[in-house]
């Protein structure tokens, strides 16, 4: 993988990074989860709800490499499937956070574990990712380099490393403005349960 990456054009190369980061850096549903999941949790949780959606992404991309993405695209009633699913964990995550108030003495709001799950299942069942990764990486191959697959598993995983390292930073940062804010938990938690909400209406709606 080291020798393909190498002989990638440095320009070319220069051009997905970049393109990747801008997407990574504009909020979307991966950024207000893991934002979502630090106003809940703290900044641990906020960073570790980034990870799991980090292997989501992974997930994605190994999909694609096998060509199963492809298939997925091809078959409406399995992308609906997954969208009204992952709509239904985020009314699960919504109602959990309206409903947790401030956290007590010794209590914590969210186990990293916990969040870390979360961060997977979330990004997993959102069919937006299969789309993207389909109609993004490809104008970045060349079957001239070598397999197409071993190109899309490479700039994949330079996608995911990225992102995932966005996400986390967002969340860390929620985090952190959550523990500042001290009392005012139970609105923030509220606000967490509106995000959630939001995107699953926005799951289900795009």
């Amino acid at each position: 993988m080291l020798d393909l990456l190498l002989q990638f054009p440095l320009d070319r190369l220069a051009t997905f990074v970049a393109a990747g980061l801008a997407l990574n850096l504009t909020p979307g549903a991966d950024v207000l989860f893991a934002t979502a999941s630090g106003i809940r949790g703290g900044p641990r949780v906020g960073a570790l709800a980034g990870l799991g959606v980090g292997f989501g992404a992974v997930w994605h991309v190994s999909l694609a490499a096998l060509g199963i993405s492809a298939a997925l695209a091809a078959w409406p009633a399995a992308l609906t499937a997954i969208r009204w699913a992952g709509a239904g964990y985020l009314l699960a995550l919504a109602w959990k956070s309206w409903h947790a108030g401030a956290p007590g003495p010794g209590r914590g709001a969210e186990s990293g574990w916990r969040a870390l799950r979360r961060g997977f299942l979330t990004n997993v069942l959102n069919p937006k990712p299969v789309l993207f990764i389909l109609a993004f990486l490809p104008q970045f191959t060349d079957p001239a380099l070598g397999p197409v697959w071993q190109q899309i598993v490479l700039l994949g995983g330079i996608f995911a490393f990225t992102g995932t390292l966005v996400t986390m930073g967002y969340g860390l940062t929620a985090g952190i403005v959550r523990h500042a804010l001290g009392r005012r938990m139970a609105g923030l938690n509220k606000l967490a349960a509106l995000i959630f909400g939001g995107l699953a209406l926005r799951l289900v709606v795009d």
